[in-house]
């Protein structure tokens, strides 16, 4: 593998939910001793956070459209009964 590529899959078994790559002791004493390590794993952080937001706010606006419609349909129904 890439060199480029190993670094970005060291940081991804750090940063996810999983068996660590590197034990925490020496994943910080990476980090303190390469800047550049601890920017890209910041910036990998900060995607990671921006990922689950922007999914978390899809699911919001999807289960709005759904209750809206499930809502609506009820809704409908129901002053359909009222006009009778």
């Amino acid at each position: 593998m890439r060199p480029e590529l190993e670094r970005l899959h060291l940081i991804e078994q750090q940063l996810l939910n999983g068996p660590a790559a590197l034990p925490a002791q020496d994943w910080n004493l990476r980090l303190l001793l390469d800047g550049e390590l601890a920017a890209d794993a910041d910036a990998q952080r900060q995607l990671y956070h921006g990922l689950r937001r922007a999914g978390r706010q899809q699911l919001r606006h999807e289960l709005q459209q759904i209750h809206a419609r499930l809502y609506g349909g009820w809704r409908a129904w129901l002053r359909s009964l009222w006009a009778r």
